[in-house]
């Protein structure tokens, strides 16, 4: 049975977790833009990612509905996935001759 503590605790870290994760958003956006290698702009698109899990988890936890879990969990398959084969591009680039520009 749910009490009202546990109410009031889930929307508190509802609230938190989903500041946490638009703040870590924000912060990756200026990696994106600034760089400057190619290996920091994947880096904040995994953490583009992370946040995106985590806005599922903390639309879960709101709403009480596990069908946001199943999103957070295909979307963290997905966002491994992704950043394996960006690193391997990279990887290749790096050993193709090729010097990697800074922006």
């Amino acid at each position: 049975m749910i009490g009202l503590d546990d109410v009031a605790t889930t929307g508190w870290a509802t609230a938190v977790l989903a500041t946490l994760a638009v703040l870590a958003t924000l912060i990756a956006s200026v990696r994106i833009v600034r760089g400057p290698r190619h290996a920091d702009r994947v880096v904040a698109l995994d953490i583009f990612l992370a946040a995106g899990v985590a806005l599922c988890v903390a639309a879960s936890l709101g709403t009480g509905r596990t069908v946001f879990l199943d999103v957070a969990i295909g979307l963290a398959l997905v966002g491994f996935v992704g950043t394996v084969g960006w690193a391997r591009l990279i990887e290749r680039s790096a050993h193709s001759g090729t010097p990697e520009t800074k922006s």
